[in-house]
């Protein structure tokens, strides 16, 4: 038995070593903390707490679990608390010759690790892209950027293989090592460096009603948006509403239902974003037309007129038209 007990505290012992490593403290970083980041540290504390209240007794969740079950349990605790941390890869190349000029283009895969549900995004991009963002990272993360070394043009061999092989491993370690840097992977310039010109692809096939197209590329988009923008979900509002509209105008209305409530949860505390009451209006549209509560929604509307001056209010697809207009 007691064997038992000291198994058990050496295990949560080392389970509270690996919580501490795996959050940050609040003076540094908790405003900006994810929720997947605040909840480890709250378990953290409530851990400490009871070791504080009881150093006798076990601090497992039923202190009737047996070491195995113990070291399940914090095993599911541990998965709970774990950052999404993505990777790339720079797979392959492709020269592009268009009129007068000549490129290379590089495959960039973007992967989510530990995850079994083989998720990825792809998008290419060419030197001068990377050169760009480059540029612009160096004008606001001056000192982040000092040791970050950056592929230089030469005035020959561009296109030879051996360049174009250098150029793509420097690219993939260079993604990775924004990445690694926190202000800088959550800054806007690193998240539109991997989707502004997807999004801008999208938004400019939804203004020539091409639907289905603009769909699908939106579709791949919000999936990366999802991973980079954790702790800020407002940023992707525009991009759900998007897939909104689609689905509305290819009459798949229980689909966009399904998004414009993802949507509205994004914005549960930002009713004064430009997109809130649009999406509601098109929302009670679509609970009306698949036989769903519309009331609640409804009185959503009123409570927010009631609250706010009367103002033109553009409709959800009016807004969403006007999305990365050049």
């Amino acid at each position: 038995m007691d064997q038992d007990c000291t198994a058990e505290r050496e295990l949560l012992e080392a389970v509270s070593r690996i919580t501490t490593v795996s959050t940050t403290s609040p003076s540094d970083e908790e405003q900006n903390q994810p929720p997947a980041e605040i909840s480890c540290q709250v378990r953290k504390e409530n851990l400490e707490k009871d070791k504080l209240q009881d150093s006798n007794a076990s601090l497992s969740p039923n202190s009737s679990m047996t070491t195995k079950e113990l070291q399940e349990y914090w095993r599911n605790e541990k998965r709970q608390c774990r950052q999404v941390k993505l990777l790339f890869e720079i797979p392959s190349t492709r020269i592009v010759e268009h009129h007068l000029s000549k490129y290379v283009m590089y495959k960039v895969i973007i992967l989510q690790t530990g995850s079994f549900d083989n998720k990825k995004s792809v998008i290419e991009r060419r030197y001068s892209d990377f050169e760009k963002l480059h540029r612009k990272l160096l004008e606001e993360f001056s000192e982040e950027m000092e040791d970050v070394t950056f592929p230089k043009k030469t005035l020959t061999g561009n296109f030879t293989e051996e360049i174009i092989n250098e150029r793509k491993l420097a690219f993939m370690d260079y993604l990775r090592l924004l990445y690694s840097m926190k202000y800088i992977r959550r800054s806007k310039k690193f998240i539109d460096f991997l989707t502004r010109p997807e999004l801008q692809e999208a938004y400019g096939c939804l203004r020539g009603g091409q639907y289905s197209k603009a769909l699908e590329i939106l579709l791949e988009v919000i999936s990366l948006q999802e991973r980079l923008t954790r702790g800020n979900p407002v940023s992707i509002v525009p991009t759900l509403c998007a897939i909104v509209v689609c689905h509305k105008d290819l009459e798949n209305p229980l689909s966009a239902f399904e998004y414009g409530e993802k949507a509205l949860s994004c914005l549960r505390v930002h009713t004064s974003h430009r997109y809130y009451i649009p999406l509601l209006e098109t929302m009670i549209t679509l609970a009306y037309e698949l036989g769903k509560d519309f009331l609640s929604l409804q009185e959503k509307l009123e409570e927010w007129k009631a609250r706010k001056d009367p103002v033109r209010v553009f409709t959800l697809k009016e807004l969403a038209v006007r999305e990365y207009v050049q």
